[in-house]
């Protein structure tokens, strides 16, 4: 496709006047940005149009509230489809995320953000989400698929674990903290042999790992018949009308309405999922924690644990900025989760 070059920057792309989704077009549209290009055009075709259709009415003195309806219908219309024609050159495809890339770049530059914002999370009777993750886990051996810095380990003390990820930096911080044994592999080729592993472990990594049949695959191949599938993944929101305020105005501040996961179906839909892939699911459940956003540095870690591709830094400081403003003591964002417990068929 191609776009035209901007009066305004020289370029294929301007905030005035240049556009990635469809809301970004109508709001364009609504703020005035098309009246140059539109405006003649409707001043033209609408009188026309009326003097055609309404004229003779309008000069014989019975025109009626209908007939000036008809007559603004004759230059709104025009008015649309000379701004639609207009953006219709001023589209800009947003690039193509490479999420791998993405991904191995945030853990690089925040190793053990997930550990750290996830352990300061709390349900209603003090559990937190590792402890919740790992009930169910058995002795071993235990693949703690994309570990991180390997939080589930010291509540796995006795039993045969090993953590694999992709990051040496997030690996790096589980070594400095006594944690292991620690293998560098990816998680859609794992350095395992088939049916060796008893239990797999998957703390808040399927909704990002691509591609994820790939790495389901690999999950199978590396369980044993009847091995089971531990996994924490997001949750939507629930009915919590000042969470989800507190959830909004961090959005807001982002520009964006959600978090742009490259699996969302991993999330609330993972049961069905790995039922796709020839599990059987034992138990599927929901939780709510919550995390505390007492001051600004809570605030940070909040904005700072989220993945925000294609977010500026400025947009991300302004967010910093909103939260910590509200932040006081008592405060608090709910983080739904969702545990999945499924297990490989016996043969």
């Amino acid at each position: 496709m191609t776009v035209e070059t901007c009066q305004h920057t020289g370029g294929q792309s301007c905030a005035r006047c240049s556009w990635v989704r469809p809301r970004d077009a109508v709001l364009l549209v609504v703020r005035g940005r098309t009246a140059r290009k539109s405006l003649p055009v409707a001043a033209v075709v609408g009188t026309v149009l009326s003097l055609v259709n309404q004229g003779s009415v309008i000069a014989g003195g019975a025109a009626t509230l209908g007939t000036w309806v008809r007559v603004a219908v004759n230059y709104l219309v025009p008015l649309l489809v000379a701004s639609i024609g207009y953006l219709s050159g001023r589209r800009v495809r947003a690039p193509a995320l490479d999420w791998p890339r993405y991904l191995a770049g945030y853990h690089r530059d925040r190793p053990g953000i997930t550990e750290r914002l996830l352990t300061r999370a709390a349900a209603g009777r003090g559990t937190g989400p590792y402890p919740w993750l790992v009930e169910p886990l058995r002795d071993g051996p235990i693949l703690d698929l994309a570990c991180g810095s390997a939080p589930t380990r010291p509540l796995l003390r006795t039993a045969r674990w090993i953590g694999i990820d992709a990051s040496a930096n997030e690996l790096a911080v589980a070594a400095v903290a006594g944690r292991g044994p620690l293998v560098r592999g990816d998680a859609g080729a794992l350095p395992v042999a088939d049916g060796a592993i008893d239990s797999v472990c998957a703390a808040m990594c399927l909704q990002v790992l691509t591609p994820l049949d790939l790495v389901l695959a690999e999950v199978r191949r590396v369980l044993r018949p009847g091995g089971m599938v531990v996994a924490l993944v997001p949750s939507r929101p629930g009915l919590d009308p000042l969470g989800i305020l507190g959830w909004v105005r961090v959005m807001r501040a982002l520009g964006i309405r959600s978090q742009p996961w490259p699996n969302p179906h991993a999330r609330d839909g993972l049961a069905r999922l790995l039922r796709s892939h020839g599990y059987v699911v034992d138990s599927d459940q929901r939780r709510v924690f919550h995390v505390e956003i007492a001051d600004p540095a809570e605030a940070a870690l909040l904005i700072d644990g989220l993945y925000l591709p294609g977010v500026d830094a400025g947009r991300v400081d302004q967010a910093k900025h909103v939260l910590a403003s509200w932040a006081r003591p008592g405060r608090r964002l709910p983080l739904p989760l969702r545990r999945v417990v499924a297990r490989l068929p016996d043969r």
